[in-house]
């Protein structure tokens, strides 16, 4: 008894599948979604997504992280979904093209999609400056985002002053 229930605790603690995602067109989103945005908090927020949850599936989308980071709006349909998220994610200086995404559980079958800011390379040595993780553990997808480490590192760990920030050291 002992094993068995040792046993179902690891397996109750394991960390979840990882979900893909692929590039899609906006011509086959249609339904309705619970939009989450995340991001957007302050005028030079680069942290910043659109994600759309489909709502007649058996899946959930929770944003990992503090509820003032995001926004969610349930019961809007795909065309209202997509120009919201849209206008969402075009408030940067820097932007310069976004790239849609959906999002796939582990049966092939899309769940959702995501609508992601690119920015100038110039700007932040990237164009994609996101790193994104969908885990999926019954049928709860965790969504954990945050900023890649490199640019990261070059807007909040540099000590140089600001308009030398992003310049290569000489080592």
């Amino acid at each position: 008894m002992i094993i068995i229930s040792l046993f179902l605790t690891i397996i109750s603690c394991a960390p979840g599948i990882y979900l893909k995602t692929e590039g899609a067109k906006v011509t086959e989103i249609s339904g309705m979604y619970t939009l989450i945005l995340y991001g957007g908090r302050y005028s030079n927020d680069i942290e910043t997504i659109a994600i759309l949850d489909k709502e007649d599936d058996k899946y959930t989308f929770e944003v990992y992280a503090p509820e003032f980071d995001y926004k969610i709006k349930q019961g809007v349909p795909a065309k209202e979904a997509l120009e919201e998220a849209g206008k969402f994610i075009r408030f940067h200086h820097s932007f310069w093209q976004f790239r849609l995404s959906r999002i796939i559980d582990p049966t092939g079958n899309t769940i959702g999609y995501e609508l992601r800011p690119l920015y100038y390379p110039p700007d932040f040595g990237y164009t994609d400056v996101l790193d994104v993780l969908y885990v999926i553990k019954d049928s709860k997808v965790t969504v954990t985002i945050s900023l890649i480490p490199e640019v990261r590192r070059m807007l909040f760990d540099d000590d140089r002053p600001f308009l030398l920030r992003g310049i290569m050291r000489r080592r």
